[in-house]
């Protein structure tokens, strides 16, 4: 009796151990993907170095709705201003790479540390997508007596000193434009002398009223004044036509110049990310950037929209860096 209670009690035990192992284990495989939580797992903060309101702010904004349905959580958009983009890209860096902080980096960061604002560039960044281009273009008066760009270049060589420019503060992505342009065609950057302003509106409407001669601004900053019949586009500082106006030339086809500069906007993380976050965001960026939402609104407003990976986009941003840091040189604002 006692040998058929103690097999009997033996098997009982035998279940009900196999039981429990297979219940752990059907518990250890569904809480494994929960360990794990897959990102993003929570909400997920946008970070815009310039003001509500802006090009940078528009953008990003529409780039965080569209993300919010690629990555299955809210976006936050918060804007760190100051210290002319510092402040914001400086806030960028300086979050955990888990991807839950990420921002909008901006041309500006291939220009801070030549000045002397900042020791970060763009290497301090793990990247993830580059999403905007809008390349500068050479605005003068309707009226000007410049047919083409090559007219105004002869003009500026005749007479150094007379022809002004404005359209950003003193060292601003535009003045490297035109000061670049210039440098380029061997011709000395202080031979069209720079007039600061608060940014292109007011440069613009200064070409208009006669204070300055030329505006080497974004096509779509200059939008409503060429729609007007106030101002013209003499040609475009990038190597393909505008999609917003398609007969304005680019420089190589109006003198033969591979000069090329442009504001630029993409979203970047703090360095150290994880790969698979990386490409997570980049795989969802790539979708917002192609999504017909997203080219409908950059359309609307005029801005240029282009697409490159992570590895692309780190070396666009280095070239960029180079290009501007020997600019800034021959300009004189380095430090």
């Amino acid at each position: 009796m006692r040998v058929r209670s103690a097999g009997f009690f033996s098997r009982r035990s035998f279940v009900a151990h196999a039981a429990g192992v297979a219940a752990g284990l059907a518990m250890f495989a569904a809480a494994a993907p929960a360990a794990a939580q897959a990102y993003p797992s929570r909400p997920v903060t946008l970070i815009v170095p310039w003001g509500a309101g802006g090009g940078t702010d528009a953008t990003a904004r529409i780039i965080a709705s569209l993300l919010e349905k690629e990555l299955g959580q809210p976006m936050t958009v918060v804007n760190r201003t100051g210290g002319n983009g510092v402040v914001g890209h400086a806030a960028i860096a300086a979050a955990p790479p888990d991807g839950y902080t990420i921002g909008m980096a901006t041309v500006e960061i291939g220009m801070m540390h030549w000045q002397g604002l900042t020791p970060l560039t763009s290497a301090s960044y793990t990247p993830i997508g580059l999403a905007n281009l809008d390349p500068a273009g050479i605005q003068v008066r309707a009226d000007a007596p410049y047919k083409n760009v090559a007219e105004l270049l002869a003009a500026i060589k005749a007479s150094p000193g007379k022809l002004k420019a404005s359209g950003t503060g003193q060292g601003g992505i535009w003045h490297l434009a035109i000061a670049g342009l210039l440098r380029d065609q061997k011709i000395d950057p202080a031979a069209v002398p720079w007039v600061p302003s608060n940014g292109a509106a007011p440069g613009l409407q200064d070409v208009v009223a006669g204070g300055v001669d030329i505006a080497p601004v974004s096509l779509p900053e200059a939008r409503s004044l060429i729609d007007a019949g106030k101002v013209k586009s003499l040609a475009i500082m990038s190597d393909k036509p505008s999609a917003l106006y398609p007969n304005v030339p680019t420089l190589k086809a109006a003198i033969g110049s591979d000069w090329s500069m442009a504001a630029w906007r993409g979203i970047v993380a703090p360095k150290g990310l994880p790969a698979d976050v990386r490409d997570k965001l980049a795989g969802a960026l790539k979708k917002v950037v192609a999504s017909k939402e997203y080219t409908d609104f950059m359309a609307s407003r005029g801005f240029g929209v282009i697409y490159a990976g992570p590895d692309d986009f780190a070396a666009y941003m280095a070239k960029s860096d180079a290009e501007l840091g020997a600019t800034m040189k021959a300009v004189g604002i380095v430090k």
